[in-house]
């Protein structure tokens, strides 16, 4: 399996940036850490492990950026307003310096957005702000509400970077192509946040899958039973 490690100055983010890939070719996977979580916490967890044969077939090349939280919405030391604009620093990073990589590299133009998670968080609202170049959007245990990290404040920033808001009002018709999953496990502390984002959808007749597990916690085992599955039902 071909590993590739990147690292670049971002001027959207003004400091150095850095990036792991695996694979050769196929449809390019954007797979978000946890929270405040590394370029390398899907390998070093396993979820790389768990995909492998996906990768190593050419299926997927899969693309693990660093996260932006401790400057974004975990950065307690900035106000609100600075953690949503900061936010929409990193979303405009992945869309003109990640972006463009992953299209170039595969010759795919529209990607799947994956995460665990808070990343499950990223790859959602990535996709549902960006739904013309987002095939498949996979949520392992996702939140879909970001409003308790701004301390009360509001402004465009926060409501952009907030599915549970934008989503009712979104009507890019990309939206109605994109293969949906929102996993979760039955005892999982998301599984509220599920449920409302499933009901978003389903009141806007947007397909997709609710898949609540009877098993599993929210953590990295079942996740990395999660994930082969949905990467088996890519056309």
């Amino acid at each position: 399996m071909i590993e590739n490690f990147y690292k670049w100055h971002s001027p959207h983010l003004d400091r150095e940036f850095e990036m792991l890939t695996f694979g050769h070719s196929g449809m390019p996977l954007l797979l978000f850490p946890t929270s405040m979580g590394r370029y390398y916490e899907s390998k070093d967890r396993g979820l790389i492990a768990a995909i492998q044969w996906f990768i190593e077939e050419g299926k997927i090349k899969v693309y693990c950026p660093d996260s932006f939280d401790a400057s974004s919405w975990y950065n307690v030391n900035v106000s609100p307003a600075e953690r949503a604009y900061n936010h929409t620093r990193y979303d405009r990073m992945l869309i003109e310096e990640v972006l463009p990589r992953m299209q170039e590299e595969t010759g795919h133009q529209r990607i799947v957005a994956a995460g665990c998670s808070f990343g499950g968080f990223h790859a959602t609202t990535f996709a549902f702000r960006h739904p013309e170049i987002v095939s498949y959007l996979f949520s392992l245990s996702g939140t879909f509400d970001i409003k308790s990290r701004v301390d009360g404040h509001y402004d465009e920033n926060v409501y952009y970077s907030n599915p549970a808001d934008f989503m009712p009002e979104n009507q890019q018709e990309a939206l109605w192509r994109m293969g949906i999953i929102l996993g979760v496990p039955s005892n999982d502390v998301t599984r509220t946040q599920n449920e409302t984002m499933s009901g978003i959808l389903a009141a806007k007749n947007i397909s997709h899958w609710l898949d609540v597990r009877p098993e599993g916690t929210h953590d990295w085992p079942t996740w990395r039973s999660m994930l082969p599955g949905y990467l088996s039902l890519i056309r």
